[in-house]
């Protein structure tokens, strides 16, 4: 077996608190790479109302490296306004080759200058941190990268330092989105609040920083106060942001602006009418795939940081800043809320027939962009 199988052959785990259990991780091999971007001035963008553009961006390095490697499974977690990955030494000049391209598309179509950077996995050891890579379930049809270790965290303090960078691709150049997508419009809160959350350790995750995961897990999950961000019977088509976002995703070599717009909405107006009239289409059926994106969403995850966005009531958001200022005060861990009214979701749907689409959730009005600004300013 060769390393670029690693990934492939993680056990898979489905309870959402084993996410600190240090026996679900395994490191990653020697050979193996790390990347990740990061979008330059992004709350500029959020004050300016472009979070939507960014969490397209965000997502776009995941889509691309996915098509780069022909839809070869490796791990990514998406973060908001960046994303970070790990590819096999044989998948590291395609995925670099990628993300330079990402990079490029990123200045030039969507006005988001984009940082990134891969990180060999022995020079995070040599830093004396590990890249620690677990398998978490949320539904029967996808699994998410979990990491741990601390390496994550030293890789993109280096990335923001300027070590590492990845170049952008000549002018002109266009990663490949196929697939990208984020038609969606905006999730109201049910609830009361749409919470963004985000938890790190203070030093290495140690015992005490593992319970209070665990704690704050199991206390969302009883309260009754929580729900996903997705409800069932979701929202329309984004008309006419998120569909101009596509069509700069979208747009094939060569194609004007206004044809991918065309195309894109010609397309995005055949799906609506699916969904609506609610009959299966070849091997598409509309109901089933509402089920799988609801089951499929990826609105919590650990990446060395805690990261959650969660329909919530303010009560259970209050009780859970006062335990993380606890834990703050005693030096257990840093931590940034933000409240918003609605979240957003941005797609990765290479081949709609199939059941294993991605679906990315983040708070709608800056999400965990302002809930990391928050951490750093506590």
């Amino acid at each position: 077996m060769s390393d670029s199988d690693f990934y492939d052959r993680l056990p898979v785990f489905d309870g959402f608190t084993d996410v600190v259990d240090p026996s679900r991780y395994r490191p990653l091999p020697v050979s193996w790479w790390v990347g990740m971007t990061d979008v330059v001035g992004s709350t500029r963008a959020i004050d300016e109302g472009r979070y939507k553009a960014v969490n397209t961006v965000g997502a776009s390095v995941i889509s691309a490296v996915s098509n780069a490697l022909g839809n070869r499974r490796f791990p990514f977690v998406f973060g908001g306004d960046g994303a970070s990955f790990a590819v096999s030494g044989e998948d590291a000049a395609k995925a670099r080759e990628a993300l330079s391209a990402t990079v490029t598309w990123s200045e030039e179509a969507m006005d988001l200058p984009l940082r990134a950077a891969m990180i060999p996995i022995a020079a995070i050891e040599a830093a004396e941190f590990a890249v620690g890579v677990a398998r978490y379930a949320p539904s029967r049809n996808v699994a998410y990268a979990m990491f741990a270790g601390g390496g994550l965290a030293w890789a993109e303090r280096a990335m923001k330092a300027g070590e590492y960078a990845v170049a952008p691709a000549p002018a002109g150049a266009r990663p490949d989105l196929t697939g990208l997508s984020c038609r969606w419009s905006d999730f109201p809160a049910t609830r009361g609040t749409m919470l963004s959350l985000m938890v790190a350790p203070v030093g290495r995750a140690g015992e005490a920083f593992r319970a209070l995961v665990t704690s704050l897990i199991r206390e969302i999950d009883a309260s009754g106060e929580a729900v996903r961000p997705m409800p069932a019977a979701p929202p329309g088509t984004a008309w006419p942001a998120g569909l101009q976002i596509e069509a700069s995703a979208q747009r094939r070599p060569g194609e004007s602006m206004a044809l991918a717009r065309l195309r894109v909405r010609a397309r995005a107006f055949l799906a609506h009418a699916i969904f609506k009239a609610g009959v299966k289409v070849g091997g598409f059926d509309p109901a089933r795939y509402l089920v799988e994106t609801i089951e499929n969403s990826d609105f919590r995850k650990y990446d060395d940081h805690l990261r959650m966005t969660i329909d919530c009531t303010t009560a259970l958001a209050d009780r859970l800043q006062a335990k993380l200022e606890r834990a703050r005060a005693d030096g257990i861990a840093r931590f940034g809320l933000h409240r918003q009214a609605s979240a957003i979701m941005t797609c990765v749907v290479p081949t709609p027939t199939r059941s294993d689409h991605i679906h990315f959730i983040d708070g709608a009005g800056g999400g965990y962009a302002l809930a990391a600004r928050a951490m750093k300013a506590s």
